[in-house]
């Protein structure tokens, strides 16, 4: 059974962001998948989880910071890169398991690509544990 590629989930409610940050993650060779909200990522997990968890910070229903607890809560461990217009706030917040950055609006394309190789860094990490 052949193994299915590693990707990059983002969620936002600004579809010109997804958009955005799609077309910046294809462009340097990542898979991205892309979600109008945290409820329509859930919804998607039964299919997979990504390498990555790119998000939004503030959405109706349910924050950025909201879907990481959510996912811890249930197991779900995905090195998570949060965006955010009011980064200075949510930095402090956000210092715990999985929260591999905090970046600000408008994305620098080297802070976010920076981020995603350390998400990938922390995932060697874990992956080559001890048991």
């Amino acid at each position: 059974m052949a193994e299915a590629s590693p990707w990059i989930a983002i969620v936002d409610d600004d579809l010109s962001m997804l958009k955005a940050l799609r077309a910046s993650l294809l462009h340097r060779g990542l898979q991205a998948k892309t979600f109008g909200s945290a409820e329509e990522f859930i919804d998607s997990l039964p299919a997979g989880l990504p390498e990555c968890l790119i998000v939004d910070l503030q959405m109706p229903k349910m924050s950025g910071l909201e879907l990481h607890h959510y996912l811890m809560r249930n197991g779900l461990h995905i090195p998570t890169i949060i965006i955010t217009a009011h980064a200075d706030r949510v930095r402090q917040r956000s210092e715990f398991a999985g929260i591999i950055a905090v970046l600000p609006k408008p994305l620098e394309k080297a802070s976010l690509f920076a981020a995603i190789d350390a998400t990938s860094k922390s995932k060697d990490i874990r992956d080559h544990r001890p048991s």
